[in-house]
């Protein structure tokens, strides 16, 4: 970000565990837009505030309510750091870094996080969530937010998206989706791509899993929530956050095969939905993974067709 550059040099300067960290220049996100648009695919950015925000506040004093910014976190516990409401350098630092981002991308949507800011009161956060959408919306954007955000006031075309491993949504996503709100589903415990696939996986998570390839086909995005109908779901995410991944091969080895399985679980209606059927169907494709050097998982109740010689 030209307008807050510790962003980066600072905030971007360590990642969990130790090492030396990194970050994405401007021209690194076109790249990525343009590589994903060429593939009719649309970038959604997301910002994680007003919770999530360590590394900006160890960045930039000025962000601390005390005006002292704390150490750089490598750690991967959340929801203990949050932006300062009532101080005006945070509604510098929201239009700024937003604003920045609205002019790279060109897609309808910009995510802002919403989830876990669990040291804050909810008038504090609701006003936090309330300025980002202003000048999210002001810019022409949709915004997105975690489904914690039906707590705030929220623009007419605001887009939820649950995340939790329940089976029904709390009131205010009910009332929200009610008003004619959309929601993205990304149920972590058939979604969340980071977690085992069972207790001898040797990397992910486990809080919402382990999740088995089965798992991860076997729901409906129209009924998994009991409380919200298919008319409010506006999609599916496969999610994959990266606390215990250090490798390309490490990103392929979670996502594939269950990403195949939330894409099929997302593009086809639940009424063609068979494991038997697609389990099969999942098992051919291990020879064209192979011949494409994707570094998946040969695991589960899968009947995997092995790979012949490469040519």
């Amino acid at each position: 970000m030209d307008s807050w550059p510790r962003l980066a040099s600072e905030g971007g300067k360590t990642h969990v565990g130790a090492g030396s960290g990194g970050y994405f220049t401007k021209d690194d996100y076109r790249k990525i837009v343009e590589y994903a648009a060429a593939r009719f695919v649309t970038v959604v950015p997301e910002i994680d505030l007003p919770g999530h925000v360590n590394a900006a506040l160890a960045s930039y004093p000025e962000l601390n309510c005390d005006g002292k910014a704390p150490p750089p976190y490598t750690g991967i516990n959340v929801g203990f750091s949050a932006l300062c409401v009532d101080d005006p350098d945070t509604d510098r630092f929201l239009t700024d870094v937003l604003c920045e981002l609205v002019a790279l991308t060109p897609g309808p949507y910009l995510h802002i996080g919403g989830d876990e800011a669990t040291t804050m009161t909810q008038e504090a956060y609701a006003k936090v969530v309330a300025r980002a959408q202003a000048v999210v919306s002001a810019r022409g954007k949709t915004m997105i937010g975690w489904h914690q955000v039906a707590g705030a006031p929220m623009a007419k075309d605001t887009v939820l998206e649950f995340w939790d491993k329940s089976t029904y949504a709390g009131p205010d996503v009910v009332k929200a989706l009610a008003a004619g709100h959309k929601v993205i589903l990304s149920p972590a415990n058939h979604a969340y791509l980071d977690q085992k696939y069972d207790a001898d996986t040797r990397i992910g998570l486990s809080w919402a899993g382990p999740t088995s390839v089965q798992a991860a086909y076997d729901w409906d995005p129209g009924t998994v929530l009991s409380n919200i109908g298919a008319a409010s779901v506006l999609g599916v995410e496969g999610a994959l956050w990266t606390e215990t991944v250090t490798t390309m091969d490490d990103i392929e080895y979670l996502a594939f095969p269950r990403l195949a399985a939330v894409a099929e679980v997302g593009w086809s209606p639940a009424s063609k939905h068979d494991w038997s059927g697609f389990s099969a169907r999942l098992g051919a494709q291990a020879p064209r993974w192979a011949a494409l050097n994707v570094h998946f998982a040969r695991i589960g109740d899968v009947p995997w067709v092995a790979a012949g010689p490469r040519g």
